[in-house]
């Protein structure tokens, strides 16, 4: 796939500008072929919104977007990032109500990213001519970018929230991303709230468990605390529906130490 993005690339950079949009909507297929290996990378979760809903319609999201970028709903869209229409780094494995426009059930407001890409207060922008992207400061969340998923956790009622190290500008972003994204759609929200449930039961039964051991010492090795430990930490583990909510709940129960850690990881498979 890497080959033929790469010839994809070299045709589109010998077209004049009124061209390109036409040619990069007939190469669809070269960011498609990309959807089972980014999919393998995050075990089959959406990169937004940790959704691993087998109905949902997943999508090759370009973050950047590829042939229009809308930064305002006051301004015309611009020409957006058509040279990142090939690049694999560009891409995100995305869940359609993330990646598409549609109606929060709840709101009636417009949820979803499509072409949408704003940028902070006093950004470069970068264009065909101009393509150092690393200048600029883009208003919405990077699942790539550790930096910024540190900016997020999920609160008690199930939904996105800053966390405690957001501030300033991060949080407008954060609002942002959670909107952009649909983030905090009743069906997530939802999901979300399941998993920090049964979190909570684990880990007060965990430490019911440890309690017992305390008491009556004889009986510690026999008591199942390293089982259950282990099933509190996989809730956390990256292959696991929604492990930032599970996450953030450990982490609420003062638990945070049963987060798993890298070295923990479960190889991807395809």
């Amino acid at each position: 796939m890497l080959k033929v993005a790469e010839r994809a690339q070299l045709a589109l950079e010998a077209l004049p500008p009124e061209e390109r949009v036409a040619f990069i909507k007939k190469k669809s297929h070269v960011w498609s072929g990309f959807k089972r290996y980014l999919a393998k990378m995050s075990y089959g979760k959406c990169w937004y919104s940790e959704s691993c809903d087998p109905q949902s319609f997943f999508d090759v999201d370009h973050f950047r977007p590829k042939s229009e970028a809308r930064r305002s709903k006051d301004i015309a869209p611009d020409d957006g990032y058509p040279w990142l229409a090939f690049s694999w780094e560009n891409f995100r494995y995305s869940a359609g109500r993330s990646n598409r426009l549609s109606k929060d059930e709840q709101t009636d407001e417009t949820v979803g990213k499509g072409s949408w890409f704003p940028l902070c207060e006093g950004s470069a922008v970068a264009c065909w001519d101009q393509r150092d992207i690393n200048l600029e400061q883009p208003m919405l969340l990077d699942p790539i970018n550790q930096a910024d998923m540190r900016l997020i956790k999920v609160g008690s009622v199930g939904k996105i929230e800053p966390s405690d190290i957001c501030v300033g500008t991060n949080r407008l972003r954060v609002e942002r991303s959670i909107k952009s994204y649909g983030l905090d759609l009743p069906p997530l929200t939802g999901a979300r709230l399941k998993v920090m449930r049964d979190v909570q039961i684990m880990f007060e039964t965990l430490m019911q468990t440890v309690e017992t051991a305390n008491e009556v010492p004889p009986a510690a090795d026999l008591l199942p605390v390293p089982s259950q430990v282990d099933a509190i930490t996989a809730m956390t583990m990256p292959d696991s529906a929604y492990s930032l909510a599970a996450r953030s709940k450990l982490i609420e129960l003062g638990g945070a130490h049963l987060i798993a850690s890298v070295e923990e990881y479960p190889a991807a498979t395809a």
